[in-house]
């Protein structure tokens, strides 16, 4: 078991008339190797929980463990932690300060005391990995597009060698072309690299597709955690939350509502698909076998 919550909970401004229980009791197990999806409403204190996987904050009360250690014991060393739990936040100009990408994404394993020419070893397979051109390692990381950005943010916390990668909303802002291509390059990460990946996203879509394992966070409190297609089975209750199922299963209810024997649970468009062939195919054959038996 990599990282555990145990009772945590977080107040913003205690004891004063500001006072907001961001998180209330949460208890959640994150393994090694799984892919994770968080969701919630705006508010519902999905950031403040990523936050505290790597001890970016401390719980107002309860543990947080990484391999057993409670990582606010005294004497632990937290900044061994956040190398090996990397967080990427959701505006990549707040990671990014060097005057060219290589530096920039040299630092983190500068800063574990590699040598720069180790350094500079590690960010270049990490920014290959994230799909960043050779070419432009010594631009400027203020001089690009919102998704090389987002990229060398990325390839900035792999370069540490992380076990277990954060991302906060990694394709706000881009377009669907990008969006796709960097949840893929993340996909094939976990894939390669066998790390734990916690994706935070607004996207239904994005996380009924890739995710393993979806937890629903809504006002500081676990409302659902399990797969996605369990989950989204709930999108009644999702909507009630300000959250939603992927499209497809709204159009997989309408299309069983109007007789097609189709799986209102599907989530991603390759599983509507078959769905709806087989259904079709199943509704041919039962046609043609009527027919011959009425001739």
């Amino acid at each position: 078991m990599s990282i555990e919550l145990k009772n945590v909970t977080y107040t913003y401004s205690p004891g004063t008339s500001y006072e907001i229980h961001a998180l209330k009791d949460i208890n959640l197990n994150i393994p090694d190797g799984q892919f994770i999806g968080v969701i919630g409403h705006t508010g519902s204190g999905k950031s403040t929980l990523i936050q505290h996987l790597n001890a970016l904050i401390q719980p107002t009360s309860g543990t947080v463990s990484y391999n057993g250690e409670d990582v606010w014991a005294e004497n632990y060393n937290r900044r061994a932690l956040r190398s090996e739990v990397g967080l990427v936040f959701q505006y990549p100009e707040h990671q990014l300060f060097e005057s060219d990408v290589l530096s920039d994404v040299c630092f983190g394993p500068m800063n574990q005391g590699k040598s720069r020419e180790e350094a500079e070893e590690e960010a270049k397979k990490a920014l290959l990995q994230v799909g960043f051109k050779e070419k432009n390692f010594k631009k400027s990381p203020f001089d690009l597009s919102g998704g090389q950005k987002k990229r060398v943010a990325i390839a900035g916390v792999l370069a540490m060698n992380p076990k277990i990668l954060i991302l906060d909303e990694p394709t706000a802002g881009l377009d669907p072309k990008g969006r796709d291509e960097i949840l893929d390059q993340i996909a094939e990460l976990h894939k390669v690299r066998g790390i734990t990946i916690i994706l935070v996203s607004h996207s239904m879509e994005d996380v009924a597709k890739y995710v393993e394992r979806l937890i629903v966070v809504n006002h500081g409190k676990i409302a659902f955690d399990d797969i996605p297609k369990k989950v989204f089975a709930h999108y009644k209750e999702l909507e009630e939350m300000g959250l939603a199922a992927p499209q497809i299963t709204y159009i997989m209810h309408a299309l069983k509502e109007k007789g097609l024997p189709v799986d209102p649970a599907d989530t991603t468009v390759e599983e509507a698909k078959q769905d709806i062939l087989h259904a079709l195919r199943e509704m041919n054959s039962s046609l043609l076998k009527g027919g011959v038996q009425n001739d």
